[in-house]
């Protein structure tokens, strides 16, 4: 089959993988379309040394084989966690962070190839009326919507977001649905245009001027931006990750009594429930062939993404 390999530093288009076969608690998973993100260029710079595979974690994907014969032909999307419930994390309700987890793209085989397995219990279903094309921004949103599950945001509440990408929009769109005050701060002036009706946008935040700021520049300078942004007691969710490593003053997190919130992976429901409804709209995917993966991660397109269909 067709994939994209990552030898350890480079990217490699190859025609001669073979096909996933599923194991028990598995499907094989028909790739649809898969979404380029910032996590997979940062494995291109050496974000995680270790991984040799098929690269990707966004997908949306059509079931094949299963032993769940109700998933059979169904259109679905896939929380990347895939756990073992039985270790000290798993038993005490933080499977996300399971001592023995693989992950599609960073630790095992991923979605940027024309089949893909997943453990059965991670698949979501996808409603008929909800498009392939937008049903692929399910992952990202889902992180999004993890703030909520972390950080309660009363109504009326000033946050920023910092960064003006594509998780930054879904952050926006989430906290401002949560009915926050919401700047945006970010650096190019067609990317802020996306975020007219739900955010305030600038390219010079307030000091201490926000009771939550959501660091997602994907950049190792977000944190300390933050630092100066938020309240004394406020919050910082840290929502980057990146091969670099930060160089900060961390003396104010003490002196100002600021948390940080570390926040990853989300709940699939509400950003399916969200993207179904309509209630968030994001801008549509750049489709590319696989074999022209260069163009795709090298876009500035809000989204790039293959179409195997």
């Amino acid at each position: 089959m067709r994939g994209l390999y990552f030898d350890g530093t480079k990217a490699i288009y190859r025609e001669d993988l073979e096909k996933p076969v599923p194991d028990e608690g598995r499907s094989l998973v028909k790739i649809l379309m898969s979404a380029v993100c910032n996590t997979d260029k940062e494995i291109l710079k050496g974000y995680r040394p270790d991984f040799r595979g098929i690269m990707g974690h966004e997908f949306v994907g059509l079931v094949e084989e299963s032993e769940d014969k109700s998933l059979i032909g169904k259109r679905v999307v896939g929380e990347i966690n895939e756990v073992c419930h039985e270790c000290l994390y798993c038993r005490t309700g933080r499977p996300h962070h399971c001592s023995n987890r693989t992950t599609p793209g960073l630790s095992k085989d991923g979605c940027f190839a024309e089949y893909m397995i997943l453990k059965t219990e991670n698949l979501h279903v996808i409603p008929d009326e909800l498009p392939t094309d937008v049903a692929v921004f399910t992952e990202p949103l889902a992180a999004a919507f993890e703030i909520l599950e972390q950080v309660e945001i009363p109504v009326d509440t000033p946050v920023a977001v910092l960064g003006d990408g594509r998780l930054a929009l879904c952050i926006a769109n989430v906290m401002h649905l949560a009915g926050a005050v919401v700047t945006v701060i970010g650096r190019h002036d067609e990317k802020l245009e996306l975020f007219k009706g739900i955010a305030n946008t600038t390219k010079e935040g307030k000091s201490e001027g926000y009771e939550v700021v959501v660091e997602a520049t994907g950049t190792p300078g977000g944190i300390g931006q933050a630092i100066g942004l938020v309240r004394k007691m406020g919050t910082i969710v840290l929502k980057s990750t990146y091969a670099d490593n930060a160089s900060v003053n961390l003396s104010m997190i003490p002196v100002n009594e600021i948390t940080v919130v570390g926040s990853r992976c989300g709940p699939f429901e509400p950003a399916i429930k969200a993207l179904t409804e309509g209630s968030i709209v994001l801008p549509q995917i750049e489709k590319y062939d696989l074999k022209d993966y260069e163009k795709a991660f090298a876009s500035t397109a809000f989204k790039a993404g293959f179409d195997f269909k």
